[in-house]
């Protein structure tokens, strides 16, 4: 038996989220009840959302992601700078590592065991090293005082000849520019000679960082696959063989660099000094010292010691010679820029000159000499790795097909890759 719903005799239940209840009135020729209807509620939208722009709201978004990332880098900066003593020896060592480790892994190929591969190319390579650095340290620091009167006597004479010459500028004009620069030059000669060895407060700090470059360096060329494994554990699994690709292509391009850069250094110190010792220039052994020591200062550290050996032959052997070595450099630097880096840098290692002045400067703003020396390093692992990451061709790349030592891994196989998009050639007109 089943019993009949009466229908509710009180007022409609109006639900919060509806609108209120509207009459429909009833159908011609009917007593019908009035029927009440519910009708969805439109929302209202009352955020600031609806009537900011939308180019503002994008532009705000970005301002405080880059503000983060902003605060992130200079966070990091800071504690870097704060732990230098360690950041540094541990960059040094990580540099050694980079040219030493195809040594090693040579001798691996050999069937040498990886204990004794490292430690012979730890005796010869820093041997050999050793002795390359000390000779051309030694042979620039004493050569400083001679080196610096030189160009105090070319400036002199460049200042005398801007007066006297043709140009005809006033001495007003100059006075103040020579005095910076003989200012300039023998304060540098003083910091150079009398504090060669401030980079560091005592002996012992020095003797310290040297044994952590060494440690550091040991155990990147025995064990630094472990390390690498290690890293890697830290990064999520989904994305753990990509980023090991990139890290790679990263390392690869480190190798090509350190090694690249080495071998410019010792070309271009040998050809530059031959030629100016050929010419009679005087100082010639500290100039090639000078100019070693700024090839590992990219683009900035040629002009800057090619700069010095002009002045000295112009002003010691007349304009005739100096020409002669100005054009002796630009030989060398042609030769360093289309012979010797095509050959060992690989293709994701070129970097624009631009980038790598902008690089300089700003190392050499926020860490001195130490940010010059790493910082294009620095630009060309992080060059390689985001290449690698954003290119479709290295997704399914195994890892063990890349080669640290090899200059062809600093990059994804990719057509192109350091060329600009051509513009496509223009379709032939139709034939009427």
């Amino acid at each position: 038996m089943t019993t009949a719903s009466t229908p509710s005799t009180g007022p409609p239940q109006i639900s919060p989220t509806t609108e209120p209840a509207t009459l429909r009135a009833p159908a011609p020729g009917t007593n019908a009840l009035v029927k009440l209807v519910d009708r969805p509620a439109t929302p209202r939208d009352d955020s600031a959302r609806a009537v900011v722009p939308r180019l503002l709201r994008i532009t705000a978004e970005l301002g405080w992601r880059l503000l983060v990332v902003v605060a992130a880098v200079y966070v990091l900066g800071w504690v870097a700078s704060y732990l230098a003593a360690v950041v540094i020896p541990v960059a040094v060592a990580l540099l050694l590592a980079a040219l030493l480790s195809p040594a090693v892994h040579r001798l691996q190929t050999h069937r040498v065991p990886r204990g004794l591969a490292t430690a012979l190319v730890m005796i010869a390579g820093l041997a050999l090293l050793g002795g390359v650095l000390t000779f051309v340290v030694l042979t620039f620091i004493r050569g400083v005082p001679a080196l610096a009167a030189q160009l105090s006597t070319s400036v002199t004479t460049i200042v005398s000849w801007l007066t006297t010459g043709p140009l005809q500028l006033s001495t007003a004009q100059l006075s103040g520019v020579q005095t910076q620069a003989l200012d300039t030059l023998s304060a540098n000669q003083s910091a150079i000679t009398a504090g060669a060895v401030t980079t560091a407060t005592t002996i012992g700090e020095i003797l310290t960082e040297t044994l952590l470059v060494l440690f550091t360096l040991i155990f990147f060329l025995h064990g630094g696959p472990g390390i690498w494994q290690f890293l890697l554990g830290l990064v999520p699994g989904q994305v753990r063989t990509r980023v090991d690709v990139a890290g790679r292509r990263g390392v690869a391009a480190l190798v090509s660099y350190v090694r690249a850069t080495a071998v410019v250094a010792v070309v271009d110190a040998t050809a530059i000094g031959i030629g100016l010792g050929v010419l009679g220039v005087p100082l010639a052994v500290p100039l090639a010292a000078l100019v070693f020591l700024g090839a590992f200062v990219p683009i900035i550290g040629a002009v800057i010691a090619g700069g010095v050996a002009v002045l000295v032959a112009l002003v010691a052997n007349g304009p005739i010679a100096a020409l002669i070595v100005l054009g002796i450099i630009i030989a060398v630097m042609q030769l360093e820029g289309h012979v010797l880096q095509p050959l060992l840098l690989g293709r994701a290692v070129k970097l624009h000159p631009l980038a790598v002045v902008l690089a300089i400067a700003t190392g050499l703003v926020v860490a001195g000499i130490a940010g010059a020396l790493f910082a294009v390093p620095l630009l060309a692992v992080l060059n390689s790795g985001i290449r690698s990451l954003r290119s479709p061709a290295d997704e399914h790349v195994d890892p063990d097909d890349v080669h640290t030592s090899s200059p062809e891994d600093t990059g994804p196989d990719e057509p192109g890759l350091d060329r600009q998009p051509e513009l496509p050639a223009a379709e032939p007109a139709a034939s009427t």
